[in-house]
Protein backbone atom coordinates (compact mmCIF):
# COMPACT_ATOMS: atom_id res chain seq x y z
CA UNK A 1 0.00 0.00 0.00
CA UNK A 2 2.83 2.42 0.92
CA UNK A 3 5.10 1.37 -2.10
CA UNK A 4 1.73 2.36 -4.28
CA UNK A 5 1.38 5.44 -3.02
CA UNK A 6 4.35 6.57 -3.38
CA UNK A 7 4.33 5.71 -6.91
CA UNK A 8 1.32 8.05 -7.21
CA UNK A 9 2.72 10.82 -6.13
CA UNK A 10 5.92 10.35 -7.93
CA UNK A 11 3.54 10.47 -10.98
CA UNK A 12 1.78 13.48 -9.55
CA UNK A 13 4.61 15.26 -9.37
CA UNK A 14 5.82 14.51 -13.06
CA UNK A 15 2.80 15.53 -14.27
CA UNK A 16 2.98 18.97 -12.56
CA UNK A 17 6.04 19.12 -13.50
CA UNK A 18 5.56 18.52 -17.38
CA UNK A 19 2.60 21.29 -16.71
CA UNK A 20 5.08 23.88 -15.28
CA UNK A 21 6.99 23.50 -18.63
CA UNK A 22 4.39 23.73 -20.72
CA UNK A 23 2.86 26.52 -19.50
CA UNK A 24 6.49 27.83 -19.25
CA UNK A 25 6.49 27.79 -23.41
CA UNK A 26 3.70 30.04 -23.91
CA UNK A 27 4.70 32.70 -21.66
CA UNK A 28 8.04 32.60 -20.04
CA UNK A 29 11.48 34.11 -21.55
CA UNK A 30 11.46 31.71 -24.52
CA UNK A 31 9.11 34.15 -26.27
CA UNK A 32 10.59 35.51 -29.43
CA UNK A 33 9.95 38.63 -30.25
CA UNK A 34 9.54 39.51 -33.81
CA UNK A 35 9.82 43.04 -35.24
CA UNK A 36 11.21 42.59 -38.28
CA UNK A 37 9.28 43.21 -41.28
CA UNK A 38 8.56 40.91 -44.45
CA UNK A 39 9.63 42.31 -47.80
CA UNK A 40 6.86 44.69 -49.88
CA UNK A 41 7.13 42.52 -53.05
CA UNK A 42 3.45 44.07 -54.33
CA UNK A 43 4.00 47.59 -52.61
CA UNK A 44 7.21 47.76 -55.12
CA UNK A 45 5.28 47.00 -57.80
CA UNK A 46 2.27 49.15 -57.26
CA UNK A 47 5.03 52.08 -56.35
CA UNK A 48 6.01 51.63 -60.20
CA UNK A 49 5.18 55.18 -60.93
CA UNK A 50 6.34 56.61 -58.12
CA UNK A 51 10.30 56.82 -58.92
CA UNK A 52 10.72 58.62 -56.16
CA UNK A 53 9.75 56.04 -53.81
CA UNK A 54 11.75 53.05 -55.44
CA UNK A 55 15.19 53.99 -53.79
CA UNK A 56 13.21 54.09 -49.82
CA UNK A 57 11.59 50.42 -51.06
CA UNK A 58 14.74 49.33 -52.18
CA UNK A 59 16.77 50.50 -49.23
CA UNK A 60 13.81 48.71 -46.93
CA UNK A 61 13.95 44.89 -48.25
CA UNK A 62 17.64 45.16 -48.28
CA UNK A 63 17.77 46.17 -44.85
CA UNK A 64 14.31 45.64 -43.35
CA UNK A 65 13.75 48.29 -40.56
CA UNK A 66 11.32 47.53 -37.23
CA UNK A 67 8.33 46.93 -38.15
CA UNK A 68 5.47 50.13 -38.17
CA UNK A 69 2.07 50.71 -39.38
CA UNK A 70 1.61 49.06 -42.92
CA UNK A 71 3.95 46.35 -42.44
CA UNK A 72 3.72 42.82 -42.17
CA UNK A 73 5.25 39.68 -39.92
CA UNK A 74 5.27 35.92 -40.47
CA UNK A 75 4.53 34.62 -36.87
CA UNK A 76 4.11 30.92 -36.15
CA UNK A 77 2.04 29.17 -33.33
CA UNK A 78 2.28 26.45 -31.21
CA UNK A 79 1.54 23.55 -33.44
CA UNK A 80 3.97 22.62 -36.77
CA UNK A 81 1.86 24.35 -39.50
CA UNK A 82 0.18 26.64 -37.56
CA UNK A 83 1.38 29.74 -39.71
CA UNK A 84 -0.04 33.54 -40.24
CA UNK A 85 1.34 36.91 -42.37
CA UNK A 86 -0.08 39.75 -39.58
CA UNK A 87 -0.13 43.04 -41.06
CA UNK A 88 -0.89 46.19 -38.89
CA UNK A 89 -2.94 48.11 -41.60
CA UNK A 90 -4.22 51.17 -40.08
CA UNK A 91 -3.99 52.60 -36.55
CA UNK A 92 -7.00 55.27 -35.37
CA UNK A 93 -6.00 57.33 -32.34
CA UNK A 94 -9.33 58.57 -30.33
CA UNK A 95 -11.46 55.85 -32.56
CA UNK A 96 -15.40 57.01 -32.05
CA UNK A 97 -17.59 54.50 -30.85
CA UNK A 98 -20.44 53.49 -33.44
CA UNK A 99 -23.14 53.01 -30.49
CA UNK A 100 -24.69 55.93 -28.62
CA UNK A 101 -24.71 54.54 -25.47
CA UNK A 102 -21.15 52.76 -25.37
CA UNK A 103 -18.15 54.96 -24.37
CA UNK A 104 -14.57 54.48 -23.73
CA UNK A 105 -14.50 55.27 -19.70
CA UNK A 106 -13.82 58.63 -18.23
CA UNK A 107 -10.42 59.63 -18.25
CA UNK A 108 -9.33 56.67 -20.99
CA UNK A 109 -9.47 56.66 -24.73
CA UNK A 110 -9.72 54.23 -27.39
CA UNK A 111 -7.20 53.10 -30.48
CA UNK A 112 -8.49 51.23 -33.13
CA UNK A 113 -5.62 49.30 -34.77
CA UNK A 114 -7.49 47.12 -38.21
CA UNK A 115 -5.19 44.28 -38.47
CA UNK A 116 -5.18 42.09 -41.36
CA UNK A 117 -4.60 38.28 -40.78
CA UNK A 118 -3.39 35.64 -43.82
CA UNK A 119 -3.13 32.05 -43.10
CA UNK A 120 0.02 30.82 -44.83
CA UNK A 121 0.95 27.24 -42.92
CA UNK A 122 -1.21 24.25 -43.42
CA UNK A 123 -3.28 23.93 -40.63
CA UNK A 124 -6.92 25.80 -40.07
CA UNK A 125 -5.67 28.88 -38.23
CA UNK A 126 -8.60 28.62 -35.55
CA UNK A 127 -8.75 31.52 -32.39
CA UNK A 128 -10.07 34.94 -30.83
CA UNK A 129 -7.43 37.14 -32.46
CA UNK A 130 -7.94 40.06 -29.53
CA UNK A 131 -6.86 37.47 -27.04
CA UNK A 132 -3.68 38.01 -28.64
CA UNK A 133 -3.23 41.70 -29.11
CA UNK A 134 -1.42 44.36 -26.31
CA UNK A 135 -0.56 47.44 -26.67
CA UNK A 136 2.40 49.58 -24.80
CA UNK A 137 2.53 53.04 -23.98
CA UNK A 138 6.17 54.75 -24.07
CA UNK A 139 6.18 54.08 -20.02
CA UNK A 140 5.75 50.91 -20.58
CA UNK A 141 2.38 50.21 -19.29
CA UNK A 142 0.43 47.64 -21.14
CA UNK A 143 -3.21 47.70 -21.77
CA UNK A 144 -5.40 45.01 -23.31
CA UNK A 145 -8.04 45.12 -25.92
CA UNK A 146 -11.85 45.82 -26.09
CA UNK A 147 -15.35 44.76 -27.24
CA UNK A 148 -16.24 47.45 -29.16
CA UNK A 149 -17.43 48.75 -32.62
CA UNK A 150 -15.55 51.84 -33.54
CA UNK A 151 -17.20 54.18 -36.90
CA UNK A 152 -13.50 53.10 -38.66
CA UNK A 153 -15.31 50.08 -39.88
CA UNK A 154 -16.12 46.61 -38.95
CA UNK A 155 -14.81 44.55 -35.67
CA UNK A 156 -12.62 41.89 -35.93
CA UNK A 157 -14.55 38.23 -35.41
CA UNK A 158 -13.96 37.31 -31.67
CA UNK A 159 -14.02 33.66 -33.62
CA UNK A 160 -12.12 33.48 -36.66
CA UNK A 161 -11.48 30.12 -38.98
CA UNK A 162 -9.25 30.06 -41.56
CA UNK A 163 -8.03 27.00 -43.82
CA UNK A 164 -4.50 27.58 -45.41
CA UNK A 165 -4.27 30.91 -47.69
CA UNK A 166 -7.82 32.40 -46.18
CA UNK A 167 -7.82 35.81 -44.68
CA UNK A 168 -9.10 37.56 -42.13
CA UNK A 169 -9.67 41.53 -41.67
CA UNK A 170 -10.78 44.22 -38.86
CA UNK A 171 -10.23 46.42 -36.33
CA UNK A 172 -8.98 45.69 -32.94
CA UNK A 173 -10.07 47.98 -29.73
CA UNK A 174 -7.49 49.33 -27.26
CA UNK A 175 -8.69 51.40 -24.16
CA UNK A 176 -6.13 53.26 -23.02
CA UNK A 177 -5.59 56.82 -20.80
CA UNK A 178 -5.76 59.73 -22.34
CA UNK A 179 -2.87 60.82 -21.22
CA UNK A 180 -0.94 57.74 -22.68
CA UNK A 181 1.39 57.95 -25.74
CA UNK A 182 0.95 54.75 -27.23
CA UNK A 183 4.00 53.20 -28.45
CA UNK A 184 3.93 49.25 -29.81
CA UNK A 185 1.27 47.39 -30.65
CA UNK A 186 2.10 43.44 -30.20
CA UNK A 187 0.26 40.33 -31.69
CA UNK A 188 0.09 36.91 -30.76
CA UNK A 189 -1.24 33.28 -32.05
CA UNK A 190 -3.02 31.16 -30.17
CA UNK A 191 -4.50 33.75 -28.06
CA UNK A 192 -0.92 34.74 -27.07
CA UNK A 193 0.49 31.62 -25.84
CA UNK A 194 2.92 31.26 -29.03
CA UNK A 195 6.32 31.72 -28.25
CA UNK A 196 6.44 34.31 -31.44
CA UNK A 197 5.07 37.62 -30.17
CA UNK A 198 4.67 40.67 -33.47
CA UNK A 199 5.68 44.00 -32.67
CA UNK A 200 5.04 47.56 -34.50
CA UNK A 201 5.75 50.57 -33.51
CA UNK A 202 3.38 53.09 -33.22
Amino acid sequence: MFHHTRIRLAATAAAAVAAMALTACGTGSDDEIVDKPKAKASAKADSGSGNEKDPAAEKSSAAPDVAKVGDTLGLKGVEAGSELDVTVLKVVDNAKSSDEFFAPESGNRWIGVQFQLVNTGTKVYSDAPMNGAKMADDQGQQFGTTIADITAGPSMSADVRLKPGGKALGWIVFEVPKASKAATVTFGMDSGFAEQIGEWKL
